[in-house]
């Protein structure tokens, strides 16, 4: 009876496995959002991380969240550490791209849950008066990921946090002094 259940077992996590191993390797998320402040304004406050705890999703998780700041305090090689619970893990991203009001691209780097690294890159487009925010995030699928993939939507929880975010980012912008 025992090798019986074992061996239905084994079957159950090598069919996982197989189905695992044909899932995508790329993870991409994008999420848009549109607000009344200006590309300046938007982009002054995402390519600060000194003012990132007045939008990030993330903090409002682990409000006890470690973090600091290293390089200059804005622009290319500004770097954000954080380690908190283990809603948010622990990491760090690199401000790797600035162009003023246009785009800010990031390096980022987890370390726990799971090691792995993504880039992501904010862009702001004039749009009427306002500005389109669109937040996009793409990285690799480990093993372990893909088979975690099945059984969770990861696109989708990490959307809802983007959205939640650039809900953040517009009403802060909104409330910014006009640039």
């Amino acid at each position: 009876m025992i090798k019986k259940i074992l061996l239905g077992l084994v079957l159950i996590i090598a069919i996982i496995c197989v189905i695992a191993s044909f899932q995508s390797d790329d993870m991409n998320v994008t999420r848009s959002a549109t607000t009344t402040a200006s590309p300046e304004t938007v982009f002054k406050i995402v390519n600060d991380f000194r003012q990132w705890d007045s939008w990030s999703p993330w903090s409002k998780l682990d409000p006890k969240m470690t973090k600091s700041l290293e390089g200059p305090p804005e622009g290319v090689g500004a770097i954000y550490k954080w380690s908190g619970n283990n809603e948010v893990g622990e990491g760090s991203t690199t401000l790797v791209e600035s162009k003023p009001n246009e785009k800010v691209g990031m390096k980022l780097a987890f370390v726990r849950p799971f090691t792995g690294t993504s880039d992501v890159q904010f862009t702001f487009t004039p749009e009427g008066t306002g500005t389109k925010i669109t937040w996009a995030m793409q990285s690799k699928k480990p093993f372990i990921g893909k088979i975690m993939g099945m059984f969770m939507d990861c696109e989708k929880m990490c959307g809802d946090q983007f959205l939640e975010g650039l809900a953040n980012l517009k009403k802060v912008a909104e409330a910014a002094p006009k640039a």
